[in-house]
């Protein structure tokens, strides 16, 4: 195992965040140079509970503000989210807000925050501030169905949208979000493969990816793309496989082209690219490794830059990091010890 370098005399480029998920849950932080390297620091308690269950089914129960002020956490045994202020050396906590039952997915944006609380499958809207975390009155929406068994929620760039998917009913659902961020009519699209898990959009927001993990059928691993256009997801790119088995989360790279899908089951970071006309190619079944054939390999993030990718290998307890290059390669660069096969959420910046 590498181990992260001392920090101590050069300011820190970044930091990695992931959640404990244990019943007395807290954060991990990593402080990052900017050769890429983690300096483990924390634990800081969130105040709420985890679960403990290795393998919590969601993409984005670790959230940063998109002004990097503050990093929001979901307790999914306690049923509340924790805040926390962003410090240079470390985390503070702010409040935890109850959210209903079961949150394991959030979204923000200007403020702006939807929590997916997959207990009684729902999503509630919040505004953040510098002391609390704000229940919005009437903001919120049960989802499709009691059986939604929902993964991710996210806004699209400019915020007009709320997505959510959906495995239970494979649907990918969303909403129109209003000026005073309530809600409008809720929209279903059949998703174009079974098991949507996580997403992400393009920079500009026109190209909507979706990794959709065929109910963990081995090699069966595919992604797909959709146009979106005045709050409409239309298909492009159906259920593109990559040959490796139980892909769930996915980040898109700052130039909208290069898109990273983590694979479970067998270690694997596929590379997929966005091309004209919101379609989908793939670009490499296996950009990165840990071990191959080794599962255990889940939330991942691109640091603000675009520079680095970090992944959580959850069975092996460890962070991986990769360098990313000017083609959308990507290089081994290190990985660190120190997280529980609980370990979920994976925050960068």
């Amino acid at each position: 195992m590498q181990e992260g370098r001392e920090m101590k005399d050069a300011m820190m480029a970044g930091a990695i965040y992931v959640q404990t998920n244990e019943p007395d849950n807290a954060v991990i932080a990593y402080g990052r140079d900017a050769s890429g390297m983690l300096e483990r620091m924390g634990p800081y308690p969130t105040g709420g509970s985890g679960d403990a269950v290795p393998h919590l089914t969601s993409q984005g129960s670790v959230a940063l503000s998109g002004d990097g002020r503050f990093l929001l956490v979901s307790n999914v045994a306690s049923d509340d989210v924790s805040v926390f202020a962003v410090r240079e050396d470390g985390l503070d906590l702010v409040r935890r807000t109850p959210t209903g039952p079961g949150p394991k997915s959030i979204a923000e944006r200007d403020g702006l925050v939807y929590v997916l609380a997959a207990g009684k499958p729902r999503v509630a809207g919040f505004r953040l501030t510098d002391a609390e975390l704000e229940p919005i009155p009437g903001a919120g929406s049960m989802l499709s169905a009691a059986n939604a068994d929902p993964a991710q929620v996210g806004f699209s760039p400019d915020g007009s949208l709320l997505v959510v998917t959906e495995r239970g009913t494979d649907s990918i659902v969303s909403f129109p979000v209003m000026a005073d961020g309530r809600l409008g009519e809720m929209r279903v699209v059949p998703s174009s493969g079974p098991t949507p898990y996580g997403f992400a959009f393009t920079p500009e927001g026109s190209t909507l990816v979706v990794t959709e993990a065929f109910r963990a059928e081995k090699g069966a691993a595919a992604a797909s793309s959709y146009r979106v256009s005045m709050g409409e997801i239309v298909p492009v790119t159906r259920s593109l496989g990559n040959g490796r088995s139980e892909i769930c989360w996915a980040v898109v790279g700052p130039d909208g082209r290069s898109v990273y899908t983590t694979n479970f089951a067998d270690g694997a970071v596929s590379r997929y690219v966005v091309r004209q006309g919101a379609s989908l190619t793939l670009g490499e079944v296996a950009a990165g490794l840990t071990e191959d054939g080794r599962p255990g390999l889940r939330d991942e993030d691109l640091t603000r830059d675009g520079r680095f990718l970090y992944a959580i290998d959850a069975d092996a307890g460890r962070i991986v990091g990769w360098a990313v290059g000017t083609d959308g390669s990507l290089t081994p660069i290190g990985d660190w010890d120190g997280v529980p096969v609980t370990v979920a959420g994976l925050a960068a910046r």
